[in-house]
């Protein structure tokens, strides 16, 4: 094969490649209907897959009507990217909180949710139930529409303000995050 066209080949292929990453990065997938309505109609049923996750998981409360968990590590530049967005939605969006914890901190929710490349966004219903989840930096846009497909907004909601916390696990406890302030 003449050298030419091996290397088309192989620029082609690392484009499609490229392409087809860059469509899934920060893309909401819904958890399986089935077990989204099992999980909501069965409140006493035992959580065998670990799905539900309670405020002593997460060290804060959990949003009236979404809790965002992102799962970041310290030296990821689309992790702050993320962070930002999530940080604005849970700020002027009424019930919906944003937790972002370290995975080096918390590899148990990285195992427990086979967590492979930061950030990843967990999306929990009020109940603490993970109802999606996305992976690579989100924007405005995938945010709102995760929410918009995790849990949808209620005529007449009068959640309180959403709320936006680290939880800084050296502490103990969560602290609210600043605009503009470092991540961690």
């Amino acid at each position: 094969m003449p050298r030419p066209l091996l290397v088309l080949l192989v620029l082609a292929a690392a484009t499609a490649l490229g392409l087809w990453w860059r469509a899934r990065n920060g893309r909401y997938t819904a958890v399986a209907p089935e077990v989204a309505r099992a999980a909501q109609h069965d409140d006493d049923a035992p959580d065998e897959q670990g799905a539900l996750l309670t405020p002593a998981d997460l060290g804060v409360p959990l949003g009236g009507r979404a809790t965002f968990l992102q799962l970041s590590s310290e030296v990821c530049a689309p992790c702050r990217r993320t962070h930002a967005v999530l940080e604005h939605l849970a700020a002027t969006t009424p019930g919906v909180v944003h937790v972002d914890l370290d995975v080096v901190e918390r590899l148990d929710l990285v195992h427990r949710f086979s967590v492979l490349r930061t950030p990843t966004v967990l999306v929990l219903d009020a109940r603490g139930a993970v109802v999606g989840r996305a992976s690579g930096a989100m924007d405005r846009r995938q945010a709102h529409a995760a929410l918009q497909a995790a849990a949808p907004a209620h005529a007449g909601e009068g959640a309180a303000a959403g709320a936006h916390v680290v939880h800084d696990e050296q502490a103990g406890a969560p602290e609210p995050c600043p605009g503009g302030a470092a991540l961690r």
